[in-house]
């Protein structure tokens, strides 16, 4: 995950609205399913969409009223826990 890239969707869904994020995200599953995509697609595919989950996991902290710095930050050191783990 990249901070950078979740700080700009999140930016994006309080400009828009996070129904875009969410139908590019089913729209990035569906085509995970080509067969003829290359591992490296995938992993690419994989990268994006994991990073607007992460987006949305933000923005619903910030709708509970946190700061989108802290929101932020919060995020990232729950993934990192995990990745420790």
């Amino acid at each position: 995950m990249k901070l950078p890239v979740i700080k700009h969707l999140t930016n994006f869904i309080e400009e828009n609205d996070e129904d875009f994020v969410v139908e590019t995200i089913e729209t990035l599953e569906a085509l995970t399913e080509v067969s003829s995509l290359k591992d490296e697609e995938l992993d690419v595919i994989g990268e994006l969409i994991s990073n607007m989950y992460g987006a949305l996991e933000v923005q619903k902290s910030i709708k509970e009223g946190k700061p989108q710095k802290e929101a932020l930050n919060e995020f990232m050191q729950r993934v990192m826990g995990a990745i420790d783990k």
